[in-house]
């Protein structure tokens, strides 16, 4: 037992030191690399060739050799038609927005549509398979503001949901001219939410004092350490119920056939039940609907990958392994239960 206790408590400070260590390196990246803007790189893969791919090795693995002769040969003349009389296919360009709290993709998103827009006709289609559950107001606000853009431009915008796109989410899913849904994506959460900790009455336990000091009456209204006040919340609830009335006039905005008032609510519909509600306009998968656009047009994929500075490729690093430490040990502490 003693032993165990020893190694316990080695293994503790290993790890420990291991975490500072982390962390210092993660803080030194991050000041370093702050304020400095990454460059990066559009990247554009035609999408066909890869439905192409699919379908070839399906026959391949179901076909004769004489049926895949004879399907060579229809394919050799129809090429040979299409380069006399070459076909004049409209064009779908694909983005991807997988969201964060931080809407962080919006940085990769300004970029590609961007690219897009420089291009881009009325004649052609821009699909976004969205993913996001919400987070910061001006940071979907400005990813929001980014697809806008391709509105203001004319050009069809069409939101693919497959599982989530609530609350901001849902205020980028809006601004598409349709929206396609999987049936049981969730959809909505038309709402604003603001939550945090006072520990004011903990600190006046053990005779601590926090001092709040401001220039503004309402420069403060909640704290996590000082006492809050009566009118303090009064304006805090004023500043959610003006930002939720500005959210549902967006909303609004660009989905005139909603019931706004009803669907604004917080609630969340899956697709089956969103579809009713005009949240949505079709239940289908962006495979689905892919796909099927593949057959008659063009599909580019757009992405802007950024390049990351050694500083910041060190504290993502950092990052992600102080994340699976904390995981690991949390995963003991709870004995493996997940929430």
């Amino acid at each position: 037992m003693e032993f165990l206790a020893e190694y316990a408590s080695f293994l503790a400070k290993t790890v420990t030191l291991v975490v500072a260590i982390l962390v210092v390196l993660m803080t030194l990246a991050v000041l370093r690399g702050k304020g400095r803007r990454t460059s990066g790189q559009l990247q554009v893969v035609k999408m066909n060739e890869f439905y192409k791919g699919l379908r070839d090795k399906l026959e391949q693995s179901l076909l004769s050799k004489v049926q895949l002769k004879s399907l060579k040969k229809e394919q050799t003349k129809a090429d040979k038609k299409l380069k006399k009389q070459p076909e004049d296919k409209p064009r779908v360009f694909v983005l991807d927005f997988d969201g964060d709290i931080k809407a962080s993709a919006t940085e990769s998103l300004r970029h590609e549509i961007t690219a897009l827009l420089t291009l881009a006709t009325p004649a052609d289609e821009v699909v976004l398979r969205l993913e996001s559950g919400g987070g910061m107001v001006h940071s979907y606000g400005l990813a929001s503001s980014q697809l806008a853009r391709i509105r203001q431009a004319g050009i069809p915008l069409t939101v693919c949901v497959d599982k989530v796109a609530a609350s901001g989410g849902y205020m980028m899913a809006c601004i598409g001219t349709k929206i396609i849904s999987a049936p049981f994506a969730i959809l909505g959460s038309i709402g604003v939410v603001a939550q945090l900790p006072n520990v004011n009455r903990l600190l006046k336990k053990h005779d601590i004092d926090y001092e709040v000091l401001t220039a503004g009456e309402y420069k403060r209204t909640l704290t996590v350490f000082g006492e809050n006040t009566e009118k303090g919340r009064e304006k805090f609830q004023q500043d959610l119920d003006v930002t939720h009335q500005l959210f549902k006039n967006f909303v609004a905005q660009y989905r005139p056939q909603l019931t706004i008032d009803e669907v604004a609510t917080g609630e969340v519909w899956l697709g089956v039940a969103a579809v009713e509600k005009s949240l949505v306009d079709e239940l289908k998968t962006s495979d689905e609907y892919l796909s099927e656009r593949a057959k008659g047009a063009e599909l580019y994929k757009l992405h802007f990958a950024q390049r990351k500075s050694l500083q910041e490729r060190i504290g993502l690093a950092a990052s992600t392994s102080v994340e699976r430490i904390v995981d690991s040990l949390w995963a003991r502490l709870t004995q493996n239960r997940f929430w």
